[in-house]
């Protein structure tokens, strides 16, 4: 019997991870497999999750869907059935700038179709970023594209005109796809909704060096003024797509996220390790980055 995978995809900041985590709450008695994908070199999208679950795998530093990181990826799903031999399924967290229109290719150019089964493929859309960008960036097209299951996110920060835009624009790009608007990606739906579904995707590996795209990770020796880091990354904001990361202040550690609508700042629930912020940019403001980087 093939092993059901739900691929979840969605730009820098949707609210994948939070989505991630209300599905690992909602199914804590199911053996259910986490894969998670982070763009930036550290990993903090799999410590988030592994808060809630232990079953989690983590493949930081790229796209599992581009040339550096998929022969990784194909050994892992190698892997997981021998790991987790009871597995009731995969849940795939894969990055914010995924292409996922080669999963169907690669999985059958790997005869990994023969132990896997595609059976959903969900895209999680972030109003405030979707129409910002959807004209620059050709990936966030793929994604809706792709998906079975399109989710507005964020709703309660938007004005229901907005979110018929939305939704308009979503069945212009996918009128076959599920819709659904929720908030903190409190919502249900079926984890492997598809059985052996063939949707005729085409794509091609991404290359390991995307001009859209750079970057970097701030790492922090000492506490930050919080309120300061604050204000420099809001000064970058034309060529900010996302900054998220674990930050050391009057003696704790805050879990620090910048994404199109907004910034939130927690303190940590559990120890990191290391504190640092990856900051994700225009490929063209590689300049002002490194001089906040320098600046700290």
């Amino acid at each position: 019997m093939k092993t059901p995978i739900c691929l979840i995809t969605g730009f820098l900041g949707a609210g994948k991870t939070t989505l991630i985590k209300e599905i690992t709450n909602r199914y804590k008695e199911n053996k259910l497999i986490y894969l998670i994908n982070d763009f930036s070199p550290q990993d903090i999208d799999g410590a988030l999750v592994s808060e809630d679950n232990p079953n989690v795998v983590s493949i930081p530093g790229g796209s599992i869907f581009c040339t550096c990181l998929v022969t990784e990826f194909i050994g892992t799903l190698t892997k997981i059935p021998e790991i987790f031999p009871t597995a009731e399924g995969v849940i795939i967290e894969a990055s914010g700038m995924a292409n996922p229109k080669v999963i169907e290719t690669m999985l059958k150019e790997t005869k990994l179709d023969k132990l896997y089964d595609l059976a959903n493929i969900i895209t999680i859309i972030d109003p405030a970023s979707f129409h910002k960008l959807r004209h620059t960036l050709p990936n966030i097209i793929d994604q809706i594209e792709s998906s079975d299951l399109i989710i507005i996110n964020k709703s309660d920060l938007h004005s229901p005109e907005e979110l018929a835009e939305t939704e308009k624009a979503m069945r212009e790009i996918n009128e076959g796809a599920e819709l659904i608007n929720c908030s903190f990606g409190q919502t249900e739906f079926e984890l492997f909704a598809s059985q052996d579904k063939s949707r005729g995707l085409q794509g091609e590996y991404a290359p390991c060096k995307d001009p859209h795209y750079e970057t970097h990770t701030l790492h922090f020796a000492k506490d930050v003024n919080i309120e300061k880091l604050t204000d420099q990354l809001l000064d970058l904001k034309p060529d900010l797509y996302r900054a998220k990361g674990f930050i050391p202040s009057n003696g704790k550690s805050y879990y620090f996220d910048y994404s199109a609508s907004g910034i939130t700042c927690t303190e940590a629930t559990q120890s990191t390790g290391s504190h640092a912020l990856v900051i994700i940019h225009k490929g063209t403001a590689s300049a002002k980055v490194l001089q906040l980087i320098n600046d700290q």
